[in-house]
């Protein structure tokens, strides 16, 4: 189902022996528009202190009580490596977390298994391969690669949050900037956009479509498409209050010209 991203916001934690925190931000990669980790705020129980979980360990989401459970204990959480507030999160910090949990990170190509929502997701391939010193080994080899690569933090790695406010510039001029973000939670990637375009065409939001993005300037906070102002005023009508479902959905990637959404892992 297609969420927004401020929806999720503020939702609840359930570890397996009690209350963990609230969601307070994603972190996607912006090449593949994946959601990669979930920031936690573990409120007065760790003092402020915030964490790291990869959406592969979500398993339940109940949208009437607004919460999420994990198959993880507090103390599990407790004892993981802390955020701390300096941003871009690092790969290395990410590879402390996944190697923290004894999980094989979404970046080893062809070994995570990833990416559905469900408790099939995390990552692990198994106890007898997990376990292995053979590939243990290559892990560390491989992220202390490119831990080295990405000591200043994986530019790659964004904040739906940071990016929430950024100016949308069509090929010939500005239309709006991105109000929220429309988030599969089966997958847990961005389908699309919200953007507000209130300064140019009064009281309307629109959809962008990852697809449509060309570039972002993360120095100018500016994200550009690669189609003009009035291919997206003629876009199919987008309603806040009604649900985008399958047949919305075939209607907007017929107008773009675009191939339905991929699995992203």
């Amino acid at each position: 189902m297609l969420r927004t991203a401020s929806q999720i916001h503020g939702y609840s934690i359930a570890a397996t022996d009690g209350h963990l925190g609230t969601v307070s931000d994603f972190l996607f990669e912006d090449g593949s528009w994946s959601i990669r980790w979930l920031v936690v705020d573990t409120g007065k129980w760790l003092s402020g202190r915030k964490v790291l979980l990869p959406t592969s360990v979500l398993a339940d989401i109940d949208p009437g009580e607004q919460d999420f459970t994990i198959s993880l204990t507090k103390q599990q959480v407790k004892d993981s490596p802390d955020l701390g507030s300096d941003q871009p999160v690092s790969r290395q910090m990410e590879a402390n977390v996944y190697d923290h949990y004894g999980w094989d990170p979404y970046w080893m190509s062809g070994l995570y298994v990833g990416g559905m929502g469900g408790m099939g997701g995390y990552g692990l391939m198994g106890s007898t391969m997990a376990d292995s010193p053979s590939l243990r080994a290559r892990r560390h080899a491989i992220d202390d690669a490119r831990a080295r690569q990405h000591e200043g933090g994986d530019p790659h790695l964004r904040s739906t949050q940071a990016v929430t406010g950024y100016h949308i510039h069509a090929t010939d001029g500005e239309i709006g900037h991105v109000k929220d973000f429309l988030v599969n939670d089966a997958n847990w990637s961005i389908h699309y956009l919200i953007v507000d375009t209130t300064n140019w065409w009064a009281g309307n939001k629109v959809l962008i479509s990852p697809r449509s993005v060309q570039q972002i300037d993360w120095e100018q906070k500016l994200v550009h498409l690669d189609v003009d102002r009035q291919k997206v005023k003629d876009s199919p009508t987008y309603d806040a209050s009604v649900s985008v479902d399958p047949a919305y959905e075939t209607q907007f990637r017929t107008y773009y010209g675009q191939n339905p959404p991929d699995d992203r892992a």
